[in-house]
């Protein structure tokens, strides 16, 4: 243990870092996004990255590498010191894979996800999100 001091030290750092800014970026991200953001059928890129596939597929990648690793951060804290949970959950959203849109609905809808949710949604003064039908 002693020889991985200084390792330990800097995980810790992360885990109290995400710890503090996890609630904020996840809060940020549900008030930003658009109320039908879970009914809407058609999946398509931004417009905007129409004109620029090389800087979408960089950001593509670097979103990828973000969720990978958000993800690995948050299975260690889920023994360590953090939000071990809730930033697993921020990192696999991150993540592209086939059935993420299926997943994201099925979990937005547990009236424990959903009812806080909405909440904040409404005091930030943004409506409510569509209920998905799964």
């Amino acid at each position: 243990m002693t020889a991985n001091s200084a390792l330990l030290w800097w995980v810790f750092a992360a885990s109290l870092l995400l710890l503090l800014l996890s609630p904020v970026i996840v809060g940020w991200i549900i008030v930003r996004i658009p109320k039908d953001y879970f009914v809407q059928t058609d999946r398509r890129p931004l417009a905007s990255w129409q004109h620029t596939p090389a800087l979408r597929f960089a950001l593509i990648i670097a979103k990828n590498l973000v969720g990978i690793v958000l993800a690995l951060a948050g299975i260690l804290m889920l023994v360590a010191p953090g939000q071990g949970l809730l930033t697993l959950l921020v990192g696999v959203t991150l993540i592209d894979f086939p059935g993420k849109y299926r997943l994201q609905c099925w979990f937005v809808t547990r009236p424990a996800v959903w009812k806080p949710i909405n909440w904040l949604r409404t005091r930030a003064g943004k409506p409510e999100i569509e209920r998905p039908s799964i």
